[in-house]
């Protein structure tokens, strides 16, 4: 028997927005706080209530997959070490276990979609873009191809949704990685990693992104391989 994927019919419509106005250029998130109700496809509704949404310029990101094919028929994937500054205050909240990991991850390289990159030219194009800034390959847009459908990272507060793209590389054409300019992406370490162990390493929490972690298993499954 085949399950029933029909969702609830549920419109959310906005009673008011309390959100403070900061100019777009003293931050990167804004947060908008909004009285929301209800409105169900039997004409009933809900109660008001307050939610809290972030917001920011770009909007989705793309996730970028590039493999490297090895003697052996196995697969070499691109890793970059992230600095992720809020993982640096773990320490001082109520979490349950792993207060202090520290504020760098192993993850696929990734980036925001600027809003003139439109359609799938326009992923393409960013996947370009942030792979010569993330990593230092030379790769063109159209050699990126789709591996598996968009997904939404943390829909309970962002919009945001990834875009997984996969290409293939030439570990020796690696030139330096461009970056942005910022404190946040300098010194970086690139690396090429067999499959194998990284899959691991998702397996024991060394790569602890779960984003990375959906990538890599979507290559190793052959999805969208050339």
């Amino acid at each position: 028997m085949t399950a029933d994927w029909r969702k609830p019919g549920v419109a959310v419509e906005v009673l008011g927005d309390r959100s403070s106005v900061v100019p777009e250029r003293e931050g990167f998130l804004r947060v908008r706080r909004y009285e929301l109700r209800n409105r169900y496809d039997d004409g009933a509704s809900s109660a008001p209530y307050r939610y809290d949404v972030i917001e920011r310029r770009a909007t989705d990101a793309v996730v970028i997959v590039l493999f490297a094919r090895r003697p052996d028929d196995g697969l070499d994937v691109c890793l970059r070490s992230s600095l992720r500054p809020p993982l640096a205050f773990r320490a001082g909240y109520a979490v349950p276990v792993d207060a202090d990991d520290g504020p760098v991850l192993w993850e696929l390289p990734a980036g925001l979609v600027e809003p003139d990159e439109r359609g799938e030219a326009g992923l393409r194009a960013c996947a370009a873009r942030e792979t010569r800034e993330e990593t230092g390959f030379e790769v063109a847009a159209e050699a990126f191809e789709r591996i598996g459908p968009s997904v939404y990272l943390s829909p309970g507060t962002l919009a945001e949704k990834l875009h997984y793209l996969v290409a293939e590389v030439d570990p020796a054409t690696r030139g330096v990685p461009t970056e942005d300019g910022s404190p946040v992406e300098a010194r970086a370490f690139v690396r090429m990693v067999p499959l194998a162990e990284a899959l691991e390493a998702c397996d024991d929490g060394r790569i602890a992104d779960a984003k990375t972690e959906v990538g890599l298993r979507r290559l190793a499954s052959g999805r969208g391989m050339p």
